[in-house]
């Protein structure tokens, strides 16, 4: 255990298998320190910014931390916009908002497209800043349109294990948080803990039971299972293998589940928790002798989104109706199996979408289920879908019609045309990958029966 821990706190790249990418990825390990010397930084910046609105554009890593530290203090000044759903872009309230651009590529399609609409209204550098690597896209847009600010973040920390640096710290700093308090939470993680329980989670799934069930608190804390879920997922769903993270707020149980429970004094714990898991994770990569900092089926979807979009009209998919959904469940879901429920519909159907996966998994005897938004998932838990083990039932939900028209300046394609592009892709995928999906149609997740 304590070899274990010092090779980590080393960044012993020999942890994981030969040809990881682990050497250019370990910066996490080490973050909360550098990151405590930038907190009265970071702080006095955040104060000069004093519109009523703000509105973070990311996806992935460089959202959903800062969802979860919004949710935990229940401050809608924050809107986090991890979405190409048409009617949630148009709903934004841009008139009076200060814009953040993060994105540690620089180049993802989703931001690059959610920037171009904004911009367009609000051209204003003063009133935009930008979190991204050194030498990206993104970095010379913010140095040619004089953004406020372009916090540079360290190369060498993944997405998903970015949230205790620029990228999780600067949207902390907007909504109110003692960064100095969050990174020394971090500091003080058990690390013989955090280490066991990376270990007891890789041989719990070598034995069978790869469910990671974490039970989160209700209410404000209940977001954090969308970080976990990225975090495990993508990085331990690759060749053949791999964890399925199941963040509920009630106890599940199962022969095939691995059950963890996670609790909160105060916001300012979010530190320690985040900090925990990735190291539990890594470790568990290299329990499980995968790379864990890898995610070599996230760029193939994005080519496949490109791919359809560069097909005019879209092809055209078999869909079904939504009412013999959870009866086609019935005949595919054997033990040891999950259902992942795929709904591109817009994020204010949060409670009918966590109201469908209890109804899936009570009428399937309690059989692990996910359920998550697209296209959120295609840079979270999409790694497990393809790259993990061929325990899958996808049940893909999207509109009957196409949605509205919501224009993207300079791209020869709206909105509702990319989110429909981004389902039928995914869609693609995973019946390359020879998995079980079930795509149909409806308005709602009430109406799938």
């Amino acid at each position: 255990m304590n070899e274990l821990v010092e090779r980590l706190r080393a960044k012993d790249a020999t942890l994981w298998p030969e040809g990881n990418v682990a050497p250019n990825r370990l910066g996490w390990v080490d973050s909360t320190e550098r990151m405590r010397d930038h907190a009265t930084g970071i702080q006095k910046w955040a104060a000069m910014v004093s519109q009523r609105k703000i509105v973070l554009i990311g996806m992935g890593g460089s959202s959903l931390g800062p969802e979860v530290l919004r949710a935990a203090v229940d401050d809608d000044r924050l809107i986090v916009l991890d979405t190409t759903d048409p009617a949630t872009v148009e709903s934004v309230e841009w008139k009076d908002a200060f814009f953040l651009v993060s994105s540690k590529s620089g180049g993802t399609l989703e931001v690059k497209s959610l920037l171009a609409y904004f911009w367009d209204k609000v051209p204003i550098g003063a009133r935009w800043a930008a979190i991204t690597d050194p030498d990206t896209e993104l970095a010379q847009i913010a140095e040619d349109r004089e953004f406020s600010r372009a916090f540079i973040n360290p190369p060498d920390i993944g997405g998903r294990y970015s949230v205790l640096s620029f990228f999780g710290l600067v949207p902390a700093a907007l909504v109110g948080y003692d960064i100095t308090e969050l990174c020394e939470a971090a500091i003080a993680t058990d690390m013989e803990e955090a280490v066991e329980l990376g270990l007891q989670m890789a041989e719990a799934a070598q034995e069978g039971r790869d469910k990671v069930t974490v039970v989160v608190p209700p209410g404000k804390y209940a977001t954090f299972g969308l970080w976990i879920e990225q975090l495990i997922a993508e990085s331990t769903g690759k060749e053949g293998k791999g964890c399925v993270p199941v963040p509920t707020t009630e106890p599940e149980i199962g022969s095939d589940r691995f059950i963890d429970r996670v609790t909160f004094q105060s916001p300012a714990d979010l530190g320690g928790e985040f900090y925990r898991w990735m190291v539990a994770t890594a470790i568990c990569g290299h329990k499980l002798e995968i790379d864990p900092f890898s995610e070599p089926n996230v760029a193939e979807s994005k080519a496949n989104t490109a791919r359809v979009l560069s097909q005019s009209p879209l092809p055209s998919v078999s869909t079904e109706d939504s009412v013999s959904a959870i009866d086609w469940l019935r005949t595919q879901v054997t033990p040891g199996d999950y259902v992942s429920i795929q709904a591109y519909m817009p994020y204010s159907f949060t409670h009918e979408l966590e109201q469908l996966r209890r109804r899936v998994r009570d009428e399937l005897g309690g059989v692990a289920v996910t359920a998550g938004f697209g296209p959120r998932f295609l840079h979270s838990t999409g790694q497990l879908h393809k790259g993990g083990p061929n325990s899958i039932v996808a049940l893909q939900i999207v509109p009957p019609d196409k949605t509205a028209d919501v224009e993207i300046p300079g791209a020869p394609y709206d909105f509702g045309t990319l989110i429909a592009a981004q389902s039928i892709g995914d869609y693609q995928s995973l019946i390359a990958h020879k998995r079980r999906v079930h795509r149909v149609a409806a308005t709602t997740p009430e109406e799938v029966k």
